[in-house]
């Protein structure tokens, strides 16, 4: 008496089945080692930009900025300053606070001024930053 059961043939349905599931598991493997293996480990590295015009409502000038983070951590507690210098004196400062800044991340805001910023020479910088 022949006590082994004799295991029946896969379908074609399974074999394409296991196939696509093999390839499925194979790409998620392969893309979790490339995110492991290229990933930046550098800090945070901010800039700030203002591209946009300089525009002016109701007596106030708005200075728009753009803010990114393009390094490989987050950032936190970002903190933006500019100053506003005419005639070699600064005549009004602004401060902004960025609370999150991940990798990649960009932020748009503006500075409020009441004299015209066009008339003096303006800079924003980014003045600190937080590590999570």
């Amino acid at each position: 008496m022949n006590t082994e059961q004799e295991q029946p043939k896969r379908s074609a349905a399974e074999w394409t089945t296991l196939g696509i599931a093999s390839f499925i598991l194979a790409v998620i493997v392969s893309l979790v080692g490339y995110i492991w293996l290229n990933e930046k480990d550098q800090p945070p590295i901010i800039s700030v930009s203002n591209k946009q015009k300089t525009w002016e409502a109701d007596g106030q000038f708005y200075v728009p900025f753009e803010v990114v983070n393009t390094g490989g951590e987050t950032a936190e507690s970002v903190q933006l300053i500019a100053e506003l210098e005419i005639e070699g004196k600064v005549t009004q400062t602004g401060e902004q606070q960025i609370d999150f800044l991940s990798r990649g991340e960009k932020q748009e805001g503006a500075f409020v001024f009441n004299q015209d910023p066009r008339k003096g020479r303006l800079t924003i910088r980014v003045g600190s930053y937080k590590s999570p």
